[in-house]
C-alpha cells in the first residue's frame, strides 16, 4: 500500500530529534556535522535522522566542495498546516461554547453569591 505525501511528513515529524534539526535549518543552512552537534548521537545516527527528513521532502542537500550543505525544505510543512487548519473552525466554535459556557456558570455563581449576601 503506498503512503501518502502527509503521512510521510507526519511520521518525519514525529521524532523530536527531527523537529529539532528541522528548527535549527529554519534559520539557515547547516552542515551535518553542525546538526549533529546538540545531539548525543553518532553520526550514523544523525545520518538517518536526515535521510528520513529528505525522503519526506522536509530538507534539501546541497554540494559546495567538500561541505555538503542542508536547507530546510518548507513545502511539506505548507502541506501539514493545511491539513491541520481545517479543524480550525472546529476548535474555534468548540473554545467558543466553552467560553459561553463558562459565562454562564459564572453568571450563576453571582446571582447565588448575591442572593447569599441579601441573606444575611
Amino acid at each position: 500500500m503506498a503512503t501518502d505525501d502527509l503521512s510521510i511528513t507526519f511520521a518525519a515529524l514525529a521524532d523530536p530529534t527531527r523537529r529539532a534539526i528541522l528548527a535549527r535549518l529554519a534559520s539557515g543552512e547547516a552542515s551535518v556535522t553542525e546538526l549533529a552537534e546538540p545531539f548525543d548521537m553518532s553520526m550514523p545516527a544523525i545520518s538517518k535522522h536526515l535521510k528520513v527528513l529528505e525522503r519526506a521532502g522536509l530538507i534539501a542537500r546541497g554540494r559546495d566542495a567538500q561541505w555538503r550543505p542542508c536547507r530546510l525544505a518548507a513545502a511539506p510543512l505548507k502541506d501539514v498546516a493545511d491539513w491541520v487548519s481545517t479543524y480550525r473552525k472546529f476548535w474555534e466554535q468548540s473554545f467558543d461554547r466553552l467560553d459561553e459556557y463558562l459565562r454562564e456558570l459564572q453568571s450563576k455563581e453571582k446571582k447565588k453569591h448575591g442572593r447569599n449576601q441579601r441573606k444575611k
